[in-house]
This record gives C-alpha cells, structure tokens and sequence, in this order.
C-alpha cells in the first residue's frame, strides 16, 4: 500500500522526491518506491525522518521490531516527577524557551501556565518570532469539564479556573501567531509541548492535577512516545472551536 504518510510529509514540507533523492543521495526511482509502500533500510529510514522532520516510527511504524520500538521510547524519558507541584518551576519556561517552531498547550485550565508572566513573555517572543503557539482549553461550558470537576471533588470550581485563564491570557489572544480553541473531549493527559520536548501531567480519578505525576520526555529517533501524545494534541486540536 501507498505510504501517504511520506507523500503528506513530503507535500507539508514542500519537497518533491526529486528534491529528496538528492539529499539523500539516492536514485530518485528508490523514493518512488518507498512511497508506493516499499520500507526502505533503516540509515534511510533515519535520515528521511531527518529530512522531513517527523519521526521514523510515524513514517514506518511497522518497520521497527517491539524491542527496537520499546528501547528507543525508554530513552524519550527524561525525568518522571510524582506530583505537578514537585517539577521545578524553571522547567516550564525551558521547555516553552527552548521551542523555535512549535508551542503547545492542551488542558481543561491550566490556570498556574496563563498566571505566570514569565511563560506568556515567552509565549508572545515567540510567537513575535515566527513559532507558532496553541492553546487549547476545555470548553467552560461542556459537559466534559463539569464531569472533571466532580471527578477532582470541586465540582464549579473546574469551570471557574477556566474562565480564570481565558481573563489571564487576554493580553495574548489578538496576537499574531498564537492561537487559542475550546475543547470538549475528555482528557487523560495535559500536554504540554516545546518543539520535540514534552510536559505530560497525567489525569487521576479523585486527584486535582497539581497532584498528579508529570513524565518530561523528548523526542528520540526510533522512539513513538512523544509522537503519540503529539497526535494526540492534534486529534484535539482539529475537533476544538476557535476562540473568538
């Protein structure tokens, strides 16, 4: 079968198999082949995914064995932290710092993110910048979040939070390049993203977020975790309706 997910990344980056090829320094007729559906060897494998700047598993998701897949995950694991509130407040405006194309936040409010200053410094100098910065909140009104509020034993106060942050980012939301949604789907995971470095705040049944544990990975070649959250983000962010 076709591999459309090369021929997409090939058309969103606006290289042709041609343009390919050369960078690769292979025959054009083998780029063909591997987007007809041939898996081409793994140093090629590497350096497509390279090139186009997705992962190798995204573009041959079959073509690692389980071990292979398994080893490279382990090592996207940077640090685990048991609670929200143990990760070091300085690690939130690196991971964003450190990002020059792609800033993500996706939560039900996040409020503690759009309260610092600090961060929404950084959210506007890059967007200023070029990066492209998205926000999504979860719908204040939805039926999801009122369900999270129970679910954390605080009931309204999940909603409040919400309408909290939408005040707190006001000064961010005209701004050329960030781009705020609402969401209505439910959440397992708040995402937090810098480029190829993510915060993960799991989601506990009972327990507020701030309590929950944080995984800080980073994208490696080979690995699917970030790659997985990273869809994830942009599952949500298609269903999302623009804030306006």
């Amino acid at each position: 079968m076709p591999n459309e997910r090369l021929r997409t990344a090939l058309l969103e980056n606006g290289i042709t198999p041609a343009d390919l090829a050369t960078s690769l320094k292979v025959d054009p007729k083998s780029v063909e082949r591997w987007i007809s559906g041939r898996t081409p060897y793994r140093r090629h494998r590497y350096a497509v995914a390279a090139r186009l700047g997705v992962d190798e598993v995204y573009l041959w998701p079959d073509a690692l064995s389980p071990d292979q897949v398994a080893n490279a995950s382990e090592s996207e694991i940077i640090s685990i932290y048991p609670h929200r509130w143990t990760v070091p407040s300085d690690l939130w405006r690196n991971v964003f710092a450190s990002a020059e194309e792609e800033i993500g936040v996706l939560v039900y409010s996040g409020l503690f993110v759009s309260e610092d200053a600090g961060i929404q410094k950084i959210f506007r100098e890059k967007a200023e910048a070029g990066a492209r910065v998205r926000i999504l909140l979860g719908d204040p009104d939805s039926d999801v979040v009122a369900q999270r509020g129970a679910d954390e034993g605080v009931d309204d106060v999940q909603a409040a939070k919400i309408r909290n942050a939408l005040v707190m980012y006001r000064p961010l939301r005209d701004i050329e390049g960030i781009e705020f949604r609402l969401h209505r789907t439910v959440l397992y995971n708040s995402i937090y993203r810098g480029d190829d470095q993510v915060l993960v705040n799991t989601h506990i049944y009972s327990f507020t977020a701030a309590q929950a544990p944080v995984l800080h990975l980073r994208r490696a070649a080979g690995g699917g975790m970030v790659t997985t959250y990273l869809e994830s983000f942009e599952h949500v962010w298609d269903q999302a309706t623009p804030l306006e």
